[in-house]
């Protein structure tokens, strides 16, 4: 007797089974997702500068100490990437994305309230900068599932929801803290980024199973493979069939037949064993944090790229204005520098994403030119001693900023770093190597401009760093194909070598003895 179970789900919370990658489907629904994910997390982050000089005046603190909100919740948002990890390969996406909107939401609502800047240090740098990772790294991951050839030009679409919401939260925020001062304003601010709950709810798991070739047979299979097993004491017939699998052991076995003639002698002992394809196999156990990636020399690489290249992007967006001022450019036009920056970014992480689209390309390779660009842009700010030499200087990394901070994160996805498999445990180790830099690089930047009274050392820094990690990025592919290589190798080998795991059992495998009894049981 069979038992048929109909589960009852609801549309947007049963997972969806594709038997490949869908590349557009739900996903699309996801990368919309996404887009206001991006908005309200890095959009919210760039933005916040907005309150700076409100948070000075209110807590009569310095600049270092107010910048340090952002810096400890960047920090905090890094370095609990693994945890993010583990709580979605343990409780799934969309729980996880939800929870981390609560958190985003409670922690800046609490911030509106706070009357010192430690207060700011907890609210905003502790438990949003925690919440800003819980929701960011699971909804790129499984964005990513969702898309193979579209992938690259989906996510650097999707990404540029920070990019708009610097444009649109600045000045709304601006405006908003005229008429109701910049408490009010946080908590309008806290209760908007509780949208990101609902961004993850429509998050549904994907699962991707390969189609099996089921073919109807008739009662009588004509063709049958059959292997003899004997050993010391029992003889056992596997019979392999399109509808399933027997196995029979009795102290006798006819080839050609499942079942054993009964004997006067003592019982022996009958297994079946019958294996359906409506039956389902188990799973394997996923693992909550996958640290084999570790071992992978292509992916220490990328890691060590995402280290250094980390450096670099700050330097620009903290320092272009100070920059400016020091040359005598007044603070309108300096804005507009900075907004340059902001609209040609959108364009190169569109640009980026549409060139990684086209196949056949080596996407590592677009990679390493596009941060070798971006190396010759930061060295070129130094240079730059008036307003349209420093515009052309923004523009220009702006947009090469966009093709890497747009791709290199959905890159791991790629074989030729880690692949879509371990794409989640690599992304949660890559991001937590890269809270170090996101702690070290503004504050070491700071030291270098006090240190030398000129705010091109910190541009300097900011591009021997991403020169650095275009040196990484480079072996990234060498690495990988010298491991590829290796694993062929011992492949061939241990196929040459091939013995067969029996079980204990079994203490040998004679078929000529095997057929010499089944023609012996024929003539008979």
């Amino acid at each position: 007797s069979k038992m048929t179970v109909k589960a009852v789900k609801m549309p947007c919370a049963a997972p969806n089974v594709y038997t490949k990658v869908p590349d557009g489907g739900w996903g699309w629904t996801i990368a919309f997702a996404f887009f206001f994910v991006e908005a309200l997390t890095y959009g919210i982050i760039k933005s916040f500068g907005v309150f700076f000089n409100d948070l000075m005046e209110s807590f009569d603190e310095t600049n270092s100490r107010i910048s340090w909100i952002i810096s400890i919740c960047v920090f905090v948002q890094n370095f609990t990437a693994p945890l993010s990890t583990v709580l979605s390969n343990c409780f799934g996406h969309r729980f996880v994305v939800m929870a981390g909107g609560v958190l985003i939401s409670a922690g800046m609502v609490t911030a509106s309230f706070a009357r010192n800047v430690v207060d700011m240090y907890v609210t905003i740098g502790l438990i949003s900068g925690l919440g800003y990772c819980l929701s960011f790294l699971p909804t790129v991951t499984i964005l990513s599932q969702y898309f193979d050839n579209r992938r690259s030009l989906v996510t650097a679409v999707a990404s540029t929801g920070e990019c708009f919401a610097v444009f649109s939260f600045a000045p709304a925020i601006t405006a908003l803290k005229e008429q109701v001062g910049w408490r009010y304003s946080l908590l309008f601010v806290g209760v908007l980024q509780l949208s990101i709950v609902i961004c993850g709810s429509l998050l549904r798991p994907i699962v991707i199973k390969e189609q099996e070739e089921v073919k109807a047979q008739p009662p009588e299979q004509p063709m049958e493979t059959k292997y003899m097993l004997e050993n010391e004491q029992t003889r056992t017939s596997i019979d392999s069939i399109d509808s399933g699998v027997e196995i029979t052991t009795s102290p006798s076995n006819v080839p050609g037949k499942t079942k054993a003639e009964p004997k006067s002698e003592k019982p022996k002992e009958h297994v079946q064993l019958l294996v359906e394809y409506n039956s389902t196999p188990p799973e394997p156990k996923t693992k909550l944090l996958d640290f084999s990636v570790m071992r992978d020399y292509s992916f220490i690489c990328y890691a060590f790229f995402g280290l250094f290249a980390t450096l670099g992007f700050f330097a620009p967006s903290l320092y272009i204005i100070p920059l400016s001022l020091s040359l005598g450019i007044s603070k309108d036009h300096s804005a507009y520098i900075l907004s340059a920056m902001a609209i040609a970014e959108v364009f190169g992480r569109v640009s980026a994403g549409w060139v990684l689209n086209k196949k056949p390309i080596r996407k590592i390779y677009i990679e390493l030119i596009c941060v070798v660009l971006l190396s010759v842009a930061l060295f070129a700010f130094p240079f730059a001693y008036e307003f349209w030499g420093l515009m052309t200087c923004s523009v220009f990394f702006g947009f090469m900023l966009g093709t890497v901070a747009g791709t290199h994160i959905p890159l791991l996805a790629e074989d030729d770093v880690v692949g879509i498999a371990k794409m989640s445990s690599a992304a949660g180790v890559y991001v937590f190597i890269q809270s170090l830099a996101g702690l070290a690089g503004p504050p070491l930047a700071g030291v270098l401009v006090d240190t030398t009274q000129n705010y091109s050392s910190a541009f300097y820094s900011c591009a021997a760093g991403m020169v650095l990690g275009a040196v990484f990025l480079s072996l990234v592919r060498p690495c990988k194909a010298g491991l590829c290589r290796r694993q062929q190798q011992r492949a061939e080998e241990s196929a040459a070598g091939f013995v067969p795991d029996l079980p204990e059992d079994f203490i040998e495998m004679d078929f000529g003895k095997v057929e010499n009894s089944g023609k012996g049981g024929v003539g008979t």
